[in-house]
C-alpha cells in the first residue's frame, strides 16, 4: 500500500531518519557546549575542577571585614547546634511525658506529666526565638558583607580597566567588560551570600544532626547514612555536568552582551544601510545558542533536588522498615531487634528530614559555587592582564622649568609581533615648535601621538621630553603635561562645564569661563538653556560636531598643557563660520606651545613651524610649507593630488573659463 509517493514503509523510514536526525543534532548541541565549558572566552584550557587557589584569592576580599565574618559564622554555627535539639526535645516529651515506657517517668502523676510537657514545650518555644534572632542577625551580616564585597571588586575592576593600555581595547570587546561588571560580580555575590557562609552553616548543621542521631540511636544513624555513597557518586556526576554548562553560558552571555553593545553603537550605520533584518537574524543565532547553554544548565541543574528527595524518601523507609522490627522484635538477619521507643522513632523522622534539607542545600549551593568559579576566572582573568604600560618605582619627575622638547631616538614600533608601524624613527620637535605630520592612511602618524602620550611603550628605541625618556615619567603626571584634541572628541555625560573640567571640582567657573571665552566657545555656550550648566547627554548627542570640538579645545585649554597633540583634522565636517571659530581656537591654543598635529588636508597646516612628512613608518622629507614644495618631492605630490581634486570637486560659475 502507497501513501502518496512512498510506501507506508517508506514513510515509517523517512520519520524515524528525522528522529534520528533531531537526536544526531542534539548530542552535538550538547558537546559542543561541554567544549566551550572548557574553554574560556579567548580559546585558553580553563581550570577543570573546583579551584582552591581562586576560591582563596575571592575569600581575600572578605579579610578587611573578618570581624563581621566571624560574627556571622558564630551565629551561623550557634544556630547550627541548637536546631538538632529540637527533635531531641519532641523525643523526651513522647518518651517521658506522653507514652512513658521506662522508670522513673512511667509511675509519673498526670500533673507531673503535663507539667513535664509545658516544661518542655517552653523550652522549645524558647530556643525557637533565640533561633529567630540567631537566624536574622547571620542574614543581616551575611548580605551585608556580599555587598562590600561586590563593592570592592566592582571597583578593582574599574580601577583596572582605567589603566589598561589601549591595545587591549583594540581586541576586547565593550560587551565583555560590561558582563564583568555585571553577570560576573552578581556570581560572586550570591557565592559569598549563599555560597560560602551557607556551607558552613550546611556543614555545622549536619555535623550536629549527626552527633544527636548516633547519641540518640548508633543503628538509626547507621540506617540513615546508608544512601550516602550513591547519592555522592550520583550528585559529583550532575555536579561537573552543570560547572561546564555554567561556563557556557557564562562565555555565551558575554558574547550576546558584546555583539549587542556593538549593535547599539553603531546604530546609526545600521540603519542607513538597512541592516536591521540582517542583525535581527544574526542576534537571533547568538541568542538561540545562549537559550540552548541555559537549557543544558537548566537540564543538569533540575536533577539536583529530585536526586536529593529520593535518598530522602529511601532514607524515610528504611527508617520506618528497621524501626519496626526493633519495636516488634522481629528477627532479621538472624539478629533480634533491640529496643526503640516511639518518641526515637519519631525523632530519626524528623531528622531524617533535617538532615537531608542541608544536603539539598549543599547541592544548590554548590552550584553557587561552580557558578562563581567560572566568572572568577574571568573576573581574576581581567584584574591580572599586563596593563602593558608600567610605571617604576620611582619615577622621574618634572623640573619647574620643563620646555616640551619632544625626540624620537630611533623609534621602533608595532602593535602585533613584529608589523612594524614605525620604523627606525628618529627626529627632535624644540620647545615651542608646531610641526604637522602629514602622510597616507598607515603611515603613522596617530601612532606618534599614541606614544608620546604613553597609550603604548615601544619595542625598540626610546622617545625623550626634555632630556628624560617617557616611560621613566609617571603616567598620570606625564598626562598633566600633554593635551589632546581628539578629531571626534568625546562628551560625558553631565553638564558643559563638567566636560570642560572633567568633573574636577578644583577649577573655578571664572578660570572655565576664560578658557571658553577664548577658544571661542563662550558664545554658543552662554545662549544654551543653561549656560555651562546645561545637562549633556550620552556621548553629547544634541551638540554639532563644532561645538563639540570647541568644547574640547576649552577642555585642553584649561587644563595648561606644556604639549598639545590634536589628532587628525580638527576641522573636519563643520561649516565654513565654525571651521574659521576652530581654527582661531587651535592657533591659540599652540602658542607658547609645543605643538603636534595630526593632518590630512594639507591647506591647514601652512602655517606651522615645520611639516613631517610620514611614509610607511618612516620619515620622508621635512621643512616648512614652502620649502617642501620646492623639493618637489612626495609632499609636492601629495599637495598637488589633493589640490586637483578639491579643484574638480568645485562646481564651475559663469566666467571660468
Amino acid at each position: 500500500m502507497t501513501h502518496g509517493s512512498y510506501s507506508y514503509d517508506d514513510d515509517t523510514y523517512s520519520v524515524a531518519e528525522a528522529k534520528r536526525r533531531a537526536r544526531a543534532q542534539r548530542r552535538r548541541k550538547v558537546a559542543s557546549l561541554r567544549r566551550e565549558g572548557h574553554f574560556d572566552e579567548d580559546g585558553e584550557a580553563v581550570q577543570g575542577e573546583f579551584d582552591w587557589r581562586l576560591a582563596k584569592r575571592l575569600l581575600g576580599y572578605l579579610r578587611p571585614y573578618r570581624k563581621q565574618a566571624l560574627w556571622s559564622v558564630a551565629l551561623l554555627l550557634i544556630y547550627s547546634a541548637i536546631v538538632p535539639v529540637f527533635p531531641f526535645l519532641i523525643t523526651l516529651a513522647i518518651d517521658r511525658y506522653i507514652n512513658p515506657v521506662a522508670e522513673p517517668y512511667a509511675s509519673l502523676s498526670q500533673s507531673a506529666r503535663y507539667e513535664g510537657v509545658v516544661l518542655i514545650v517552653l523550652i522549645y518555644m524558647g530556643l525557637r526565638l533565640l533561633n529567630f534572632g540567631l537566624r536574622y542577625g547571620y542574614t543581616y551580616l551575611v548580605s551585608w558583607l556580599g555587598q562590600y564585597v561586590v563593592f570592592d571588586i566592582r571597583r578593582a575592576i574599574f580601577v583596572k580597566v582605567q589603566r589598561l593600555h589601549m591595545g587591549f581595547f583594540d581586541r576586547t570587546p565593550v560587551g565583555r567588560l560590561i558582563t564583568r561588571v555585571t553577570s560576573d560580580i552578581e556570581a560572586i555575590q550570591q557565592a559569598v551570600v549563599d555560597g560560602v557562609v551557607g556551607i558552613v552553616a550546611d556543614m555545622g548543621l549536619l555535623i550536629g544532626l549527626m552527633v544527636y542521631m548516633f547519641v540518640i540511636d548508633w543503628r538509626l544513624a547507621l540506617v540513615t547514612l546508608t544512601v550516602m555513597p550513591p547519592l555522592y557518586l550520583a550528585l559529583n556526576y550532575v555536579r561537573k555536568r552543570i560547572r561546564d554548562a555554567f561556563r557556557a553560558v557564562r562565555l555565551r552571555t558575554s558574547k550576546s552582551n558584546a555583539y549587542l553593545s556593538e549593535n547599539l553603537s553603531g546604530m546609526k550605520t545600521v540603519q542607513l544601510f538597512n541592516r536591521e533584518a540582517r542583525n535581527e537574524r544574526r542576534f537571533d543565532q547568538i541568542n538561540l545558542e545562549l537559550l540552548d547553554a541555559y537549557v543544558e544548565q537548566v537540564r543538569w541543574f533540575s536533577l539536583f533536588f529530585p536526586i536529593v528527595q529520593v535518598a530522602g524518601a529511601v532514607s524515610v523507609a528504611l527508617i520506618l522498615f528497621y524501626g519496626a522490627v526493633l519495636l516488634t522484635g522481629e528477627t532479621l538477619g538472624g539478629a533480634t531487634g533491640g529496643a526503640v521507643t516511639i518518641g526515637v522513632l519519631a525523632a530519626f523522622l524528623q531528622y531524617s528530614g533535617d538532615f537531608f534539607r542541608p544536603i539539598q542545600n549543599l547541592s544548590d549551593r554548590f552550584n553557587i559555587l561552580q557558578a562563581a568559579m567560572a566568572s572568577s576566572e574571568r573576573i581574576f582573568g581581567l584584574l591580572d592582564t599586563p596593563e602593558g604600560v608600567t610605571d617604576k618605582p620611582h619615577p622621574a619627575r618634572f623640573e619647574e622649568g620643563f620646555r616640551g622638547e619632544v625626540r624620537f631616538d630611533n623609534v621602533w614600533f608595532a602593535y602585533q609581533d613584529e608589523e612594524w608601524v614605525l620604523k627606525d624613527l628618529s627626529f627632535t620637535i624644540h620647545p615651542g615648535e608646531s610641526v604637522a605630520f602629514v602622510g597616507h592612511t598607515g603611515a603613522g602618524k596617530t601612532t606618534i601621538i599614541s606614544l608620546v602620550s604613553r597609550f603604548y611603550d615601544v619595542q625598540r628605541g626610546a622617545i625623550y621630553l626634555d632630556g628624560k625618556d617617557v616611560r621613566d615619567y609617571d603616567q598620570v603626571t606625564l598626562r598633566r603635561h600633554v593635551g589632546i584634541v581628539l578629531q571626534d572628541p568625546f562628551l560625558f555625560s553631565g553638564t558643559v562645564r563638567s566636560n570642560i573640567t572633567l568633573n574636577d571640582d578644583s577649577i573655578p567657573l571664572e578660570r572655565v569661563v576664560e578658557a571658553a571665552r577664548f577658544v571661542n566657545a563662550h558664545g554658543f555656550i552662554e545662549r544654551l538653556p543653561q549656560g555651562y550648566d546645561t545637562p549633556v547627554l550620552e556621548r553629547g548627542a544634541g551638540f554639532s560636531t563644532g561645538q563639540k570640538q570647541l568644547i574640547a579645545f576649552a577642555r585642553a585649554l584649561v587644563q595648561n598643557p606644556d604639549i598639545l597633540l590634536v589628532l587628525d583634522e580638527a576641522t573636519a565636517n563643520v561649516d565654513t563660520e565654525t571651521e574659521e571659530l576652530i581654527q582661531d581656537a587651535l592657533e591659540k591654543l599652540m602658542q607658547g606651545r609645543t605643538s603636534i598635529i595630526i593632518a590630512h588636508r594639507l591647506s591647514t597646516i601652512q602655517n606651522v613651524d615645520r611639516i613631517m612628512v610620514m611614509r610607511k613608518g618612516r620619515l620622508l622629507e621635512q621643512g616648512n610649507h614652502f620649502e617642501l614644495l620646492q623639493q618637489g618631492g612626495y609632499y609636492r605630490k601629495l599637495y598637488e593630488l589633493q589640490y586637483q581634486r578639491q579643484s574638480e570637486a568645485r562646481p564651475k560659475v559663469s566666467g571660468d573659463d
